[in-house]
C-alpha cells in the first residue's frame, strides 16, 4: 500500500505544470524554450500595423508574450522576455519595425513583457490556462500588467498627461486585446485536452 501510494505521489509530481513541460529534456529544453520565446516575440514585433495619431502600432507581440507565459511557466517565460529586452537594448533589431536601443517611447511595454510573462506563467502553473474562464482571467491580468508599464513610460517619453497617454497607448488597442484574450482562451485549454495531460486543480 505504501509503495503504491509513493508511486502515485511520484506520478503526480511528474505531471506537467505548463505545456512546455511536456517536451523531453531538461536544461537543453529550457534553454531552447527561452530562446524561442524571445525569437517569437521579436518576429511578432515585425508584423506591425501603424495607427494614425499614435506612435504605438498594432503588433502580435502581446499575444506572443501571453502565450509564452502560459506555455513556459514563470521562470522560462520571464527569462525569454528578459532576453528579448536585453538583446534589443544591446542592438539586436527586433523591437517593433526593426528598432533597437532605448529611444522608443514604446519601450515601457517591452519592460512590461517581462513582468507579464512571469505573472501569466505563475498563474498557468496553478491551472490558470486549463479552462476558458481561467484563461480569460489569466490573460486579462497579463494584459493589464503590460499597460501598467507601457502607458506611464509613454507618458514620460512624450511628455503628455495620463489621459493623453491612455488615448495613445491603450484605448485604440482594447478591442484587439479582447480578441487575443478570447483566442488564447480557445487555444490553451484545447492544447491541454489534445495532450491528454490536463488535470483538475
Amino acid at each position: 500500500m505504501a509503495t503504491a501510494h509513493a508511486a502515485a505521489g511520484g506520478a503526480a509530481r511528474r505531471r506537467p505544470a505548463v505545456l512546455g513541460d511536456l517536451l523531453p529534456g531538461a536544461l537543453a529544453r529550457d534553454a531552447a524554450l527561452v530562446a524561442a520565446a524571445a525569437v517569437l516575440t521579436g518576429l511578432a514585433a515585425q508584423v506591425a500595423v501603424p495607427l494614425p495619431g499614435t506612435p504605438v502600432p498594432v503588433t502580435g507581440q502581446t499575444f506572443a508574450v501571453l502565450l509564452a507565459g502560459a506555455a513556459l511557466g514563470f521562470g522560462r517565460a520571464a527569462l525569454g522576455m528578459l532576453l528579448y529586452l536585453a538583446a534589443g537594448i544591446a542592438g539586436v533589431p527586433w523591437f517593433t519595425d526593426g528598432d533597437s536601443g532605448t529611444g522608443s517611447p514604446t519601450l515601457g511595454y517591452v519592460i512590461g513583457f517581462v513582468v507579464a510573462a512571469a505573472v501569466v506563467g505563475r498563474l498557468a502553473q496553478r491551472g490558470g490556462d486549463r479552462t476558458p474562464a481561467r484563461t480569460v482571467a489569466t490573460m486579462l491580468v497579463g494584459t493589464a500588467i503590460m499597460y501598467a508599464a507601457g502607458v506611464p513610460y509613454l507618458m514620460a517619453s512624450l511628455d503628455v498627461g495620463l489621459g493623453k497617454a491612455v488615448d495613445l497607448g491603450m484605448t485604440p488597442f482594447l478591442a484587439g486585446d479582447a480578441l487575443k484574450v478570447l483566442l488564447a482562451a480557445g487555444l490553451l485549454p484545447a492544447a491541454w485536452k489534445l495532450t491528454g495531460a490536463a488535470r483538475r486543480r
